[in-house]
């Protein structure tokens, strides 16, 4: 079934509010409010902890990171800690799986494609690891590393969250983590592997009609604010369900974090 997508091109966002935009969005694209959506964009320094997520997997305490001007999120995504930073070229599509692409592996390897084919075009042979979510390069002599990391959530079938993948991000800065949990790979860039910058831009326009191509779209680039079809009050109701599912989740995890103290 063919899909008109919306892309938008979001520059630098912080990513509490990126992470908000998209809440707004999945909610929209639920209520079927706004088309399938594809927000392209790069992160000031930042690490997310997934739902998977272990504190030891963070080297420093939280507040030495903030110190250093790295903010810490937890987030509802699958996996475990990741760092997000200039550089890397972060996906996160808000699409409606169904009714023909209810399948959440078949989502999650799709994106994984779909930075195996953007790599090819700079003729880098990327690929899985069996058990291990994202993209890879394993020949050469350094080993097995990670150039593009996958996190989702659904929601009524519908997403958020999405991929990262390095283009010319300062590798150093996933030092400070353990990446996905794993203490034996590395990681690289497109910039590392290419030995020369490859600008932002020119990996998107590569990008899209790879995208388009996986998740037969016809991409549709539009400027201005994603959520602008909607009325002032179709919002307001939509802030209203996320603050109640916030809350909900809030209470939650103080009932947990009580369980574990007793």
């Amino acid at each position: 079934m063919r899909r008109t997508v919306h892309v938008h091109r979001l520059g630098t966002i912080g990513y509490g509010e990126a992470h908000t935009l998209q809440k707004r969005l999945q909610e929209a694209r639920a209520r079927k409010l706004v088309p399938d959506t594809l927000l392209l964009l790069e992160h000031p320094p930042v690490i997310t902890l997934g739902r998977g997520a272990k504190e030891q997997n963070l080297r420093f305490p939280r507040s030495s990171l903030v110190a250093r001007g790295i903010e810490v999120h937890e987030t509802g995504r699958g996996g475990d800690v990741t760092y997000h930073g200039p550089g890397q070229l972060v996906g996160y599509p808000i699409l409606d799986l169904s009714p023909d692409r209810q399948d959440v592996r078949r989502y999650v390897k799709d994106l994984e494609e779909s930075m195996i084919r953007l790599v090819a075009r700079w003729g880098l042979t990327a690929t899985r690891i069996e058990g291990m979510n994202g993209t890879w390069l394993t020949d050469g002599d350094l080993g097995d590393r990670k150039i593009g990391a996958i996190g989702v959530r659904l929601s009524r079938w519908v997403t958020m969250h999405g991929f990262a993948i390095n283009v010319s991000t300062l590798l150093s800065h996933f030092s400070l983590i353990v990446p996905c949990g794993i203490v034996d790979k590395g990681v690289t860039s497109l910039e590392l592997e290419l030995g020369r910058v490859i600008p932002i831009d020119e990996v998107i326009a590569a990008y899209l009609p790879i995208f388009g191509d996986l998740f037969d779209g016809d991409l549709v680039e539009v400027h201005g604010d994603p959520l602008a079809a909607l009325s002032p009050d179709a919002l307001a109701e939509i802030d209203d369900v996320l603050a109640v599912a916030a809350k909900n989740e809030a209470e939650r995890a103080a009932e947990r974090a009580a369980e574990l103290r007793t």
